[in-house]
């Protein structure tokens, strides 16, 4: 045995044990991720791209492909119960290191981004009555924000414990509002406006360019689906982490496509296009009143507040078990007394940070970091469907358990031309940021290869590397250029 492994089983054999989490803790992370900020955009989001016939197969498409991808999760969950980390470990296994690198890199930049979208809309909600905070991108709102985002870094450094039982409660309390929300709009429904808002404005274009426009807006608000095998190191039983993830689904795709679809029937689509974000609170401030905005407006901080504790643990826990399985630095996997990947939690904090400080120079803070969140998690979700694919087709070679179906083998398939087709409605803009994104983490990937003394890059790896510098290379003349813009 090397002196690298020597040192890796005792720094394991000296690790805290990671704290048990139980199936309903589990499945409260998993909805407790999913309902964040993006519930709360939805009406404007979808007002802006089609109407109500091209938001119901909006919703089709995106439930049906994200059930695909929960299946998945559920799959990889039992078949490959010795991988942790979820995303991030099924890209590893089943596409080298380098690509499960890129993988666990993407999906914690994506956990970053998305975080800052929670800020931006809590400022947003509160600028309503504080003009000073403007959309969530003022010198103020950022100031404000920034104090919170370490509010939270030193709440979450207590202990994991402590967090998820608390993400448990906010998840009860988060629920109530949107549920809320959806009932009284159908009380106060207007069938001659629905009817109106059916085909979509003259600004929508075709069908299927409203469809593709609402795409992201729906990776977003299901961002968080894989949050149970994300955690399922601290699963009490492994098989929890798979039923999470369906229950954790099933439990809000209704809800968030019915919000969308009952604002429809309140305002016409120009106008519901128009409202500040948190939309959802100007509709319901059009069917009840002033009182309506500011039930919204609460349950939106509550949402929000809830959404980033989920993001923020899973965001560290990934950068954690990355660098467990020396594909980040050492320092990255280091823990306290109570589980908390302490320095992985500063790192996800700090690029949070970073980004907030990056909103304030984009024309619309909100949606330019919601769309990017939803593109940098494109490729770890490729990539974990493709995987499944591959454990169906030959799973001898791939260390399974158990017996793969047929069933799992078409999950893993359509999961896989779903994500593919979310990249094509993403757009070259959003691509091309990524990869500005994705190219300099590689300085990360070649400080741990160097800790360990290997090989920076294989010949493969090195291909990988020339696409990626490649890609940021046109993404930062294209913006230099004013061919995209933030």
């Amino acid at each position: 045995m090397s002196n690298a492994d020597t040192g890796k089983d005792a720094a394991t054999a000296g690790a805290p044990p990671a704290a048990k989490l139980t199936l309903v803790t589990l499945t409260a992370m998993v909805v407790g991720s999913m309902v964040g900020a993006g519930v709360f955009s939805l009406p404007r989001r979808f007002a802006q791209e089609t109407g109500v016939a091209g938001a119901l197969i909006a919703w089709a498409i995106a439930g049906f492909g994200m059930l695909m991808l929960a299946f998945v999760f559920q799959t990889l969950a039992v078949r490959r119960p010795d991988l942790d980390a979820g995303v991030y470990a099924y890209a590893k296994a089943g596409f080298g290191e380098y690509l499960g690198f890129f993988s666990a890199f993407g999906y914690w930049a994506s956990a970053c981004v998305g975080n800052v979208t929670y800020w931006v809309l809590i400022m947003s909600t509160i600028g309503a009555i504080a003009p000073a905070l403007g959309d969530g991108d003022t010198a103020l709102s950022i100031i404000l924000s920034s104090a919170g985002l370490w509010a939270f870094f030193l709440l979450i450094r207590r202990g994991v414990k402590e967090a998820a039982a608390i993400n448990r409660i906010v998840t009860v309390a988060k629920v109530v509002p949107i549920i809320v929300f959806v009932i009284l709009a159908l009380f106060c429904f207007d069938a001659s406006v629905f009817a109106d808002n059916w085909g979509g404005a003259d600004y929508a274009g075709s069908l299927f360019n409203q469809v593709r426009g609402t795409m992201l807006a729906t990776v977003f608000v299901f961002l968080g689906v894989e949050g149970a095998s994300v955690y399922s190191r601290h699963a009490k039983r492994r098989e929890d982490v798979g039923r999470a993830t369906i229950l954790g689904f099933l439990s809000v795709f209704a809800v968030f496509a019915s919000v969308t679809i009952v604002s429809y029937g309140i305002l016409p689509m120009s106008e519901i296009a128009e409202l500040r974000q948190p939309s959802m609170a100007g509709v319901l401030e059009a069917a009840v009143g002033t009182w309506g905005k500011v039930f919204v407006s609460v349950g939106l901080i509550i949402s929000v507040l809830g959404a980033y504790l989920a993001w923020t643990l899973m965001a560290a826990e990934v950068l954690f078990v990355a660098a467990k399985d020396d594909d980040m630095p050492r320092f990255l996997g280091r823990s306290s007394g109570d589980d908390v990947p302490v320095p992985a939690l500063l790192m996800t904090t700090a690029l949070s940070q970073i980004v907030l400080v990056v909103t304030a120079f984009s024309d619309d803070a909100f949606n330019f970091a919601l769309d990017l969140t939803s593109a940098l998690s494109l490729i770890p979700f490729l990539l974990a469907a493709a995987f499944a694919v591959k454990i169906a087709l030959r799973p001898a070679r791939e260390n399974v358990t158990g017996v793969s179906t047929r069933w799992e083998l078409a999950f893993g398939v359509l999961a896989t031309v779903y994500t593919a087709f979310l990249l094509f409605a993403a757009g070259l803009k959003f691509v091309l940021v990524s990869f500005i994104i994705y190219a300099p983490a590689t300085f990360l990937f070649v400080r741990a290869r160097r800790e360990q003394g290997r090989r920076l890059f294989s010949a493969r790896e090195l291909v990988i590397l020339v696409v990626s510098i490649a890609g940021a290379v046109m993404g930062i003349v294209a913006l230099a250029a004013g061919w995209i813009s933030l």
